[in-house]
Formats: structure tokens, C-alpha cells, sequence
């Protein structure tokens, strides 16, 4: 099993469209036969604006089929279209889930 976190930081007041965003990419999840995701929101402040969605998959390959699957999509496309002009910056962590 692995996590894999995508965080991404956002420009001052553009979280909740973001947030609206995976809400409704989750919500078309599984019919695309793509996993659900959670979705977080800093409350530390380090660095403000923060956004972290996990998604846990058995196998890495589930994953990056699920993304191929979500760039074939058209209304997930439509959805996340112009999602770069929220954020400043991102990074995904990939971790093995060992217990």
C-alpha cells in the first residue's frame, strides 16, 4: 500500500476554489474507476495557503493509471482546467505504508 500526498500552495485566497476543485474531481472519482481522496488544509501556517490531497493506492501503478485515466477525461479536465493560476508551488511525497 503507499500514500501519496500532492500539496500544493496557493495564492492568497484561492484554497476554497481548490478545495472545490478535488471536492468535485473526488465526487467523480468512482466513475472513472479512480480512487477517492483526502483533502487537507494547513492550519500551522508553514507556508500559508497550503493544500494537501492523500490518496492511497495497493500499487504505484494504480495511481499514475488513475491520473491517465483523469487527463482522458474529459469533465476532469474541464474540471481542474486552469488550475495552475491558483497555485505558486507544489510537491508530491510518496510513501509506503509499512503497518
Amino acid at each position: 500500500m503507499y500514500a501519496i500526498y500532492d500539496t500544493m500552495h496557493c495564492k492568497p485566497g484561492k484554497v476554497r476554489e481548490m478545495i472545490d476543485r478535488f471536492k468535485r474531481l473526488n465526487a467523480l472519482a468512482p466513475r472513472m474507476g479512480m480512487p477517492t481522496s483526502r483533502i487537507l488544509t494547513d492550519v500551522s501556517g508553514d507556508p500559508f495557503w497550503s493544500i494537501t490531497v492523500i490518496t492511497e493506492v495497493e500499487h504505484l501503478d494504480d495511481f499514475f493509471g488513475s491520473m491517465e485515466k483523469a487527463f482522458a477525461n474529459e469533465e476532469a479536465r474541464t474540471l481542474m482546467a486552469g488550475y495552475h493560476d491558483l497555485v505558486v508551488s507544489g510537491e508530491r511525497k510518496i510513501y509506503k505504508v509499512e503497518a
